[in-house]
């Protein structure tokens, strides 16, 4: 009986041996590739290449929208980016470089510049709070061109709106520490207003009830006789206030009011007051002897002789009345600085 047997060559087992390891090595290479793959592509999508998000919305100090603002993002050069804010003051920038520093700039039109710094991380969505405009403040240089004029007219009208005790007027009196100097014709209305006010017949009766009690001047007794002294006081105060407040004060430019003190000693204050009788102050605001006073005084007393009785008239009646009349002046120019100060009411301009 013959048997076949099959003897295997060194070189078979050296092929199935080939086979083996390359079989080995494809499993090896094949297995990798599925962890190196996806490994690859993990990378590529990694967070550190993407980019970030901005978000913000401008409004104004009282959280009121500003809409139309412009929103800069500046950082390196040549990366820059730029929006507008909408309607409800709200921005966006969807696509910021992640780990760069950028300076932002908010301007609007009336606003004052808003800058702030931000960096996003990869990936990452920031807002921007607190973005509170506040209003531009400007400077402007306004020119007011106005005349001396215009302001005396104002100051007047304050002036012929002072009462005391509320009825009597009292315009004659400066409480305006800077005041305009008065033209010709502001001179003839302040006398023509205290010639036409009921006050000034109530002065001059008054004064005609004191001159009928001292028998003066010698006029007779009565109602007749008080009616002369009334007559003849009216005469009197009309020539020595049209005189001595408008027609000399115009001539020579001479202010006929009186300039309220009001403050220092109550001796500097008296002697302010009755120095006014005879110190008055002129157009261009320099002191001066009060002519306009004076005069006013003298050509009343001298006009009055062609009324007054025979007995009295002459120089001498002249010179007492001058001389009544400047005791007058004082004695008011210190109550309006010590006591009907108190019951004015001023006017305002």
């Amino acid at each position: 009986m013959m048997h076949n047997e099959t003897h295997a060559t060194p070189y078979s087992h050296l092929g199935r041996l080939y086979n083996l390891t390359r079989t080995v090595l494809l499993i090896f290479v094949a297995g990798g590739l599925l962890f190196v793959v996806p490994a690859f592509a993990q990378s590529a999508e990694s967070p550190s290449t993407k980019t970030g998000r901005i978000l913000g919305t401008v409004a104004d100090i009282s959280d009121d929208p500003v809409p139309d603002a412009a929103v800069v993002l500046q950082g390196p050069v040549g990366n820059r980016l730029a929006a507008v804010t909408k309607e409800d003051g709200s921005f966006a920038f969807p696509n910021v470089t992640p780990g760069t520093v950028y300076q932002v700039t908010v301007t609007a039109e009336g606003f004052a510049e808003w800058t702030s710094s931000i960096t996003v991380e990869p990936a990452q969505e920031k807002t921007l709070a607190d973005i509170k405009l506040r209003l531009l403040a400007v400077q402007r240089a306004v020119t007011v061109s106005y005349s001396s004029t215009e302001v005396a007219v104002q100051q007047l009208k304050a002036e012929e709106q002072q009462r005391i005790f509320r009825f009597i007027p009292n315009p004659y009196v400066v409480y305006e520490p800077h005041p305009e100097p008065l033209t010709t014709k502001m001179k003839f209305e302040l006398a023509y207003e205290d010639f036409t006010h009921p006050a000034f017949f109530g002065r001059v009766a008054a004064w005609a009830g004191v001159q009928q009690a001292n028998g003066t001047p010698d006029y007779r007794q009565g109602a007749k006789g008080y009616g002369e002294r009334f007559g003849a006081g009216l005469a009197d105060a009309t020539t020595e206030g049209l005189f001595g407040n408008a027609i000399l004060p115009s001539l020579l430019h001479q202010d006929p009011r009186y300039f309220y003190q009001g403050t220092g000693t109550k001796k500097s204050r008296a002697r302010h007051a009755i120095l006014a009788a005879f110190v008055c102050k002129g157009d261009n605001g320099a002191s001066q002897p009060n002519y306009s006073t004076w005069g006013g005084s003298l050509i009343a007393s001298s006009i009055s002789t062609t009324y007054y009785p025979n007995s009295n008239r002459g120089p001498g009646h002249v010179f007492r009345t001058f001389g009544v009349g400047m005791s007058l002046h004082v004695v008011s120019s210190l109550a309006q600085e010590f006591i009907l100060d108190k019951f004015t009411s001023k006017g305002k301009h």
